[in-house]
This record gives structure tokens, C-alpha cells and sequence, in this order.
């Protein structure tokens, strides 16, 4: 955009490296960044087209994370130590929950920025989305498998909420681009700090294995309402009930009543059950985890 947000960073004293993927907007952010003494560095590329599945040589705005650390001389660290890096940004609306997937994803996996440890998100999203993100359980309608794993992943904290009339918002047929809701409020841009967390991956949860833990999520929340000890059924665990009694988890809980702390519990019980074995996911993960977001 026009630099609003850069050149409050900037006015606050922090280097930054500013991605712009709109040519216009990118010339005049080069007139800045030429009228300053190395604070600011200017990059052709999209945040939210970081690392594309699509393989060949990337054209902007696709910007490969590698290249881009790089030229910040920006090292990765590892996951327990302090953050390496602080990202501000607006997500756009358009796809926004698959862009907060794919976030999380790579979150999950240590993939693409999180190669280089607890990357800190500062970001824009609509009031609907950071609703889901901190939902509690019980909420059917909008406690998901995206509010389990944003929770267990990242410390959430809103920082500001912004009126949607303080933002370019008009279509070019002049309607609002202002998604609508039912269920939940949406008369904000929430600007969200997601700061992962420094101990999640500790007990059986690993990068290695993340894809079968999101995958058990989201075919948790297939049916929200459902029972646990009848998902635990049709995973063909016949040891449900010791392994409930043992989690201190209620039979006759439904998806929807588990804190995200249980499903890690579950997890990692599952991981060191006689009955239970990765390959049992195995396929359906393959099939889905790259299509999820």
C-alpha cells in the first residue's frame, strides 16, 4: 500500500524490510528507502505468496523465504530461543481463512519462515477471524479446528481494533468488500500478535509428525458434537476407555468440549498407544494436508 504502517515503523525506529507487490506503490517506497540512511529495504514480492507449492523459478511477487532472509542477514536460530524476527501486515480478505491456515501450517511443520525459528506475526485480520481464533470450547459454531491449533500453537494477543471505515474498503462497483457475518461480529480490522509458542513441540508432538496431528484435528471437528469415545471407535481403538480414564477426560465429552491442551493430550497418548500407529492416518494425510488451506 502506500507505506502507512512502514513509515510508522520507520518514525519508531526499527530497520525494515517492506515487500510491495503493486509496482506503483513499490516506486514511491523506493523514493523513501533512497532518502533514508539504510533503515529501509525495499523487496517486489507478496508476504502471503512466501515459498508457493508450484515448483520452478519464482516471478515476483512469489518470494522464496531462503532469498529472503538472506538479504535481510537475518540467521535462523533455534525454536526455544528469542524471536528473530517481527512481521507487521494486513491480511487481505480475499481466501483470509486459507491464508491463516497455510500460516499455520508452515507453523507446524517449521517450514518457510519458521525454518528460522518463532517468527512473531503483528497482523491485521478481520474481526471474524480473530473471533474464531479465540474461541472457547463449547462453541460449536465457531470453535474449529483452526482455534485448536492457532491456541495450542501461537500466544495470541489482540493489540488494537480498528473501525473497518478507517480502511480503503470500497469495491469497484462501489459496494463494500466487507465479508458479512451471522454468527459473529465483524465491524473491525483486529490487529493480532501471534508470538509461536516456545514449547510446542515438547512431549510426542515434532514437525516430523504435525501433519497427522492437524489432520486428527480437523477430522475431529468433521462432526463437532459428536462423542470422543465414538471418534476413538472409528479410529479402531478398543482401549478407549482406559485411555479417557487415564487423560482424565469425561466419556461422554463431544469434540467440540475439548480444550486444545486435550487434543495435544489425546495425541501424544495415541502416539504411545499399543493400538494405535501413524499409518493408520497415513493415507488420508497424504491426500489432504496439502489441499487443507
Amino acid at each position: 500500500g502506500p507505506g502507512i504502517v512502514t513509515r510508522s515503523l520507520l518514525d519508531a525506529g526499527f530497520r525494515v524490510v517492506a515487500l510491495e507487490s503493486d509496482l506503483d506503490f513499490f516506486t514511491d517506497l523506493q523514493s523513501l528507502e533512497n532518502s533514508l540512511d539504510g533503515q529501509l529495504k525495499v523487496i517486489h514480492g507478496d508476504f502471503f505468496r512466501l515459498d508457493p507449492l508450484a515448483k520452478g523459478a519464482l516471478k515476483p511477487p512469489a518470494v522464496s523465504s531462503d532469498k529472503l532472509f538472506e538479504t535481510m542477514g537475518v540467521a535462523a536460530v533455534p525454536w526455544r530461543a528469542d524471536v528473530p524476527l517481527k512481521v507487521f501486515g494486513i491480511v487481505p480478505q480475499q481466501l483470509e481463512r486459507n491464508r491463516l491456515w497455510r500460516l499455520l501450517f508452515a507453523m507446524y511443520e517449521c517450514s518457510s519462515i519458521y525454518r528460522y525459528g518463532r517468527v512473531e506475526l503483528n497482523l491485521f485480520i478481520s474481526e471474524k477471524e480473530y473471533t474464531v481464533l479465540t474461541a472457547k470450547p463449547g462453541k460449536s459454531k465457531i470453535y474449529q479446528a483452526l482455534t485448536v491449533l492457532a491456541q495450542l500453537g501461537y500466544e495470541i494477543e489482540l493489540l488494537h481494533k480498528e473501525p473497518w471505515s478507517s480502511f480503503a474498503t470500497n469495491l469497484k462497483n462501489g459496494k463494500l468488500a466487507i465479508p458479512k457475518t451471522v454468527q459473529v461480529p465483524n465491524d473491525h480490522l483486529c490487529l493480532v500478535r501471534l508470538t509461536p509458542q516456545e514449547n510446542l513441540f515438547t512431549g510426542g508432538l515434532k514437525p516430523s509428525n504435525a501433519s497427522t496431528f492437524i489432520f486428527m484435528v480437523k477430522q475431529s471437528f468433521a462432526k463437532p458434537k459428536s462423542r470422543l469415545t465414538d471418534r476413538l471407535n472409528s479410529w479402531s481403538l478398543d482401549n478407549s476407555d482406559r485411555l479417557l480414564k487415564a487423560l482424565e477426560i469425561p466419556k461422554k465429552a463431544a469434540m467440540c468440549n475439548l480444550y486444545p491442551e486435550d487434543y495435544k493430550r489425546l495425541f501424544e497418548a495415541l502416539q504411545n498407544s499399543d493400538m494405535f500407529a501413524e499409518t493408520l492416518f497415513h493415507d488420508e494425510v497424504l491426500a489432504s494436508t496439502r489441499t487443507m488451506y
